[in-house]
């Protein structure tokens, strides 16, 4: 009894006597040093705050520092340094002395990889890293067209200023030219579809799958771009692979709310300036008089209205002139707005994200709208010590009210406002709204417009993780991806496209990926310098495609849209299907933590190739030497890391064929008197087999002065072999063509990535990260020289890079005659298709990114540019708009025609309106070839983080309000909207400019909120 007495009594004295040694006392002043852990040396310039208030300061010259603080102890201090791990440390005593370490927060960020993750240090291959939080304030339909600018070797180009429509992503060049160039998309473990299901023409331009993706459901985004990093992939990673992560809760955390906020506006900078209707009269009578189908007399009548033939049949103009502006009844100050909310949290034993968003973007011409709503779960639960489960759903529905933006007369929007003469009533003489120069009324379009789609989608993978031995796990997970892409359209007999009685299709296309993975990891440590890791692992996938098409014409009337109400219907029915079998296998090794090596190998077995073919194999190697790491490099202190690495591979590509394209094929379509027949439609191939990437990577990675100053050097070189292509043959053999390994394709280039620690202090940080590369592209073998974009603008041939211009090279405009000189090639006095050359590609010579992050005690501001120099682009806006009067009511005349030579000595590169001499309006002509250089203010953020203290007495944990703007400035030579633009989203017609709207400016406030 005597025993437990005194056990209580210690347990209670204990810690009264501790409070009592703790009772707060007022200090006013501290003082202390602070040093190097490892060299003991001073730590000038380091910082000192005491948390939870702005009282800080820096040490002297030799290491020290000296506060009042009025603080009653203990209390906590805050201690920085750059390139060193910050501390907090609790202060008992008035004199106190602090070790800081180096920061390894840089080499110790996990990097996903293929299967897996890794340390920075420990990367061999040739991975990005991107934080989506930087990027997604940035006005655009999906997150890959937030990435321009920000990784390094990666071409990003939003060809068009309509949100959710494709964005072209080359990783390191084109490696092929009929199979698919873009990267393979990775979420959450599930391979998902990136190729556009879209049916319905809109003048070349399509809807981008990518787009249905929530950037704010992103934790992280990985690009990986050398072969060792993509060959675990093997047949899909020859164009790079994007790894998504989402965002998942931790376990043992409490609930947090986050709700995002945002509202803006957008609107194009700068439109095309048109002449008015008396300058575009002007210019057809001028071509007129020069062409010499009227007298010059009337010459007289160009001084104050235009003439008005009596004997052309209509040519003329009417005496009394307008100007009608169909551009400003086009185009608008597009509304945008965004919100998001979210659960995070997580038990001991359980961890969630649950977020739900929606995004409503108009683009910049009626009537264009981009909708999103997205709702996203992820669920992760431990079993017991060593099974855990995991889910991941992502619901989006994604609604567009898809216009015609591109090409094409009928129902196009921007050849109505932008082709149609200004001089041109809308209205007859009835005072009827009517189409003028053969393209649709702009209004009646407007009113009209009847084109929608609806895609519903859902990407979901569910896993297990076994524990089986302490070094030894088993993973195996399924994965799904299923789009339900809807679209209708109707045209009435007002517009083009519906004359005489109407016209309405439908299409319902379903796309399906399957994929199941089971992989089997060791790794485990050999004594304190031997590390070894073992992968191997197989995947299966299937892809099912299958599509219903409907279409009625004639209609009773404009009140019925339906199919059904049609007076004739049509209808198809399509279905597609493809396997995949993979078995892969890994194995790395570290020596002492310096030298690092790996090699992996994947074999593909593929639905798609000749029976003959089916199956590729694709090999890596990688190694790695920490240098730093050296004993001869361990005192360099300036040095603060140091790595060279270098890796070779071979991939593989599949994407873009047909799932058939090796077989032959009969068609069941073939009927004869109506009765059901079939007929020979594909020849097949059996040796057709996969398109191979062999690539080279040597890189440098290295930091200095406290890792202040870090940046990343890489050099590639890739070989594409047995490139898919669509051979020609001839009518006689009853077939157009067969598939082929016929093409060979090189990319080379380097890339470069600076990352700088400008200032680090107390309330005031600046840190620049800065990339610059450059792609050289070739093809290396092609049979037969290839033409593809409006007018065969685009020439592939043996040689020549990939999507080059194949034009008329214009020499002058000559000053005595005011006609067009043109490079005579072979000399023979006249200009034919064999004058015809390359002048230049879209590839640039190169391209990058620069921004700048500043913080200033609550303050945060980040200012990204994206630049690329030496690209052409063809402005085909320009030919069709500086016809100099030839094309008279058929097409709008640009301003830019009114700088025409008109008299001898005349220096111009507008040549005089003349129908004589048809080499001045020559189509191909290198005149509306450009330069496609720029320099563009991406974006701009500016923000404040209201102060915790002030937050929380509300039940706030944090509060910012922030400020956005995208494409605030833009500095390019080039005379179009946009020198991105791109009337196709087809790979192989790039860099032609017609009728494309604009990246737009766009300014948004918004709000960030977590409780």
């Amino acid at each position: 009894m005597k025993g437990r007495l005194l056990t209580w009594v210690l347990m209670i004295s204990i810690p009264i006597f501790t409070i009592a040694q703790t009772t707060p006392t007022i200090n006013a002043t501290l003082s202390g040093t602070i040093i190097d852990q490892r060299t003991k040396e001073p730590l000038i310039g380091a910082t000192v705050l005491i948390k939870g208030t702005t009282n800080g300061g820096t040490t002297d010259v030799e290491g020290a520092f000296f506060l009042k603080t009025g603080q009653k102890f203990p209390f906590t201090l805050v201690v920085s340094y750059i390139g060193y791990e910050s501390k907090e440390i609790i202060v008992t005593e008035s004199n106190v002395a602090i070790e800081l370490g180096p920061d390894s927060k840089q080499l110790s960020e996990v990097v996903v990889v293929g299967y897996g993750s890794l340390e920075r240090k420990n990367l061999i291959g040739s991975i990005s890293k991107i934080d989506p939080s930087e990027t997604k304030t940035i006005q655009a339909g999906s997150f890959d067209a937030q990435l321009q600018g920000k990784v390094s070797g990666v071409q990003i180009s939003s060809s068009t200023g309509v949100p959710g429509e494709v964005i072209n992503i080359r990783v390191r060049g084109a490696t092929s030219i009929n199979a698919d160039n873009d990267p393979l998309y990775v979420v959450d473990g599930v391979f998902i579809n990136n190729n556009s299901l879209q049916t319905i023409g809109t003048g070349g331009k399509v809807t981008s799958p990518i787009s249905d993706l929530n950037p704010n459901d992103i934790e992280s985004i990985e690009v990986l771009k050398d072969a060792e990093a993509t060959a675990l992939y093997g047949s899909r990673g020859a164009n790079g692979v994007i790894i998504i992560s989402t965002k998942r809760g931790n376990f043992e955390q409490k609930p947090k709310i986050n709700f995002n906020a945002s509202f803006g506006q957008a609107k194009a900078t700068k439109l095309w300036e048109l002449t008015t209707g008396p300058e575009h009269a002007q210019l057809v009578n001028e071509w007129w008089v020069n062409t010499g189908k009227d007298t010059p007399s009337l010459n007289r009548t160009f001084a104050n209205r235009p003439f008005r033939p009596v004997s052309e049949g209509g040519r003329g103009l009417p005496e009394e002139q307008q100007t009608y502006d169909r551009l400003g009844e086009l185009f608008r100050t597009a509304k945008l707005a965004n919100y998001d909310l979210s659960l995070t949290g997580g038990t001991k034993s359980t961890k969630y994200y649950i977020g739900g968003g929606f995004n409503n973007q108009e683009a910049i011409i009626k009537p264009i709208t981009f909708q999103r709503a997205s709702f996203k779960v992820n669920l992760d639960q431990k079993v017991n010590d060593n099974v855990q489960v995991g889910v991941s759903n992502t619901f989006t529905r994604t609604y567009r009210n898809q216009a015609r933006a591109g090409d094409g007369p009928a129902g196009g929007l921007l050849q109505a406002a932008l082709h149609t003469p200004t001089y041109l009533s809308p209205v007859n003489e009835q005072g009827v709204l009517v189409g003028r120069a053969g393209f649709d009324n702009l209004t009646l379009l407007l009113d009209n417009y009847n084109v929608n789609s609806t895609s519903l989608r859902y990407i979901g993978n569910l896993y297990a993780d076994v524990q089986l031995l302490p070094n030894l796990k088993f993973r195996s997970s399924w994965g799904i991806d299923y789009n339900n892409y809807n679209e209708s359209e109707y045209w009435n007999n007002l517009l083009i496209s519906g004359s005489p009685n109407g016209l309405a299709t439908s299409s319902i296309t379903q796309f399906t990926t399957w994929l199941n993975e089971q992989t089997l990891q060791y790794r485990k440590k050999f004594g304190s310098q031997h590390s070894l890791g073992v992968l191997v692992g197989n995947t299966l996938q299937s892809d099912l495609q299958t599509r219903t098409y409907a279409e009625g014409r004639g209609f009773a009337n404009n009140q019925f849209t339906q199919i059904s109400s049609a007076a004739t219907t049509a209808g198809s029915q399509s279905w597609s299907k493809s396997n995949l079998a993979s078995f892969f296998g890994k194995i790395d090794y570290a020596f002492d933590n310096k030298y690092l090596l790996d090699f992996s190998v994947r074999a593909d077995g593929s639905s798609r190739f000749g029976n003959n073919r089916k199956w590729g194999y694709f090999p890596s190697v990688g190694v790695a030497w920490r240098a730093k790491q050296e004993s001869f490099l361990r005192d360099v202190n300036w040095l603060s890391d140091l790595k060279i690495r270098s890796s070779v591979g071979i991939t593989g590509n599949q994407n873009g064929i047909g799932d058939f394209a090796s077989q032959g094929l009969w068609t069941g379509g073939a009927s004869y008197q109506g009765n059901a027949g079939i007929a020979p439609q594909q020849l097949g191939n059996a040796d057709l087999q996969w398109e191979r990437t062999r690539q080279f990577n040597i890189g440098i990675d290295a930091s200095i002065i406290e890792s202040r100053i870090g940046f990343e050097l890489n050099y590639y070189n890739k070989y594409t072999s047995n490139g898919l292509l669509q051979l020609a043959l001839p009518a006689a053999t009853g077939f157009s063509g067969y598939w082929s390994n016929a093409a060979e394709i090189s990319n080379k280039g380097f890339e470069f990535v600076l990352n700088t620690v400008n200032i680090r202090k107390v309330s005031l940080s600046w840190t620049t990260s800065f990339n610059v590369a450059q792609n050289i592209n070739k093809i290396e073998k092609l049979p037969n020289p290839l033409r593809y974009g409006s007018r065969d603008l685009i020439l592939l041939q043996e040689g020549t890079p990939l999507y080059s211009f194949w034009v008329y090279k214009e020499l002058v405009v000559s000053p005595e005659t005011g006609n067009v000189i043109y490079d005579d090639v072979n000399k023979d006095g006249q200009i034919t298709v064999a004058d015809r050359q390359i002048f230049g590609s879209i590839w640039p010579k190169f391209f990058g990114g620069l921004t700048n992050n500043f913080t200033y005690k609550g303050f945060d501001a980040s200012v990204f540019f994206s630049f690329q120099y030496g690209n052409k682009i063809y402005n085909h806006n320009r030919f069709f708009g500086e016809g100099g009067g030839a094309r008279d009511a058929a097409r709008v005349i640009l301003a830019s025609n009114n700088d025409r030579w008109q008299k001898p000595g005349d220096i111009t590169d507008t040549p005089r309106p003349d129908g004589v001499n048809v080499n001045n309006y020559r189509d191909g002509g290198s005149r509306w070839l450009e330069d496609g250089s720029f320099l563009r203010l991406r974006s701009l953020n500016l923000g404040y983080t209201i102060p915790k203290n002030t937050t929380k007495k509300v039940g706030i944990e944090t509060l910012r309000v922030y400020l956005a703007g995208t494409n605030l400035w833009l500095l390019t030579k080039y005379t179009g909207l946009d020198p991105e633009s791109s009337a196709s989203s087809s790979q192989n017609q790039q860099g032609i400019d017609l009728g494309t709207p604009p990246q737009p400016l766009g300014v948004q406030v918004g709000i960030n909120l977590s409780f």
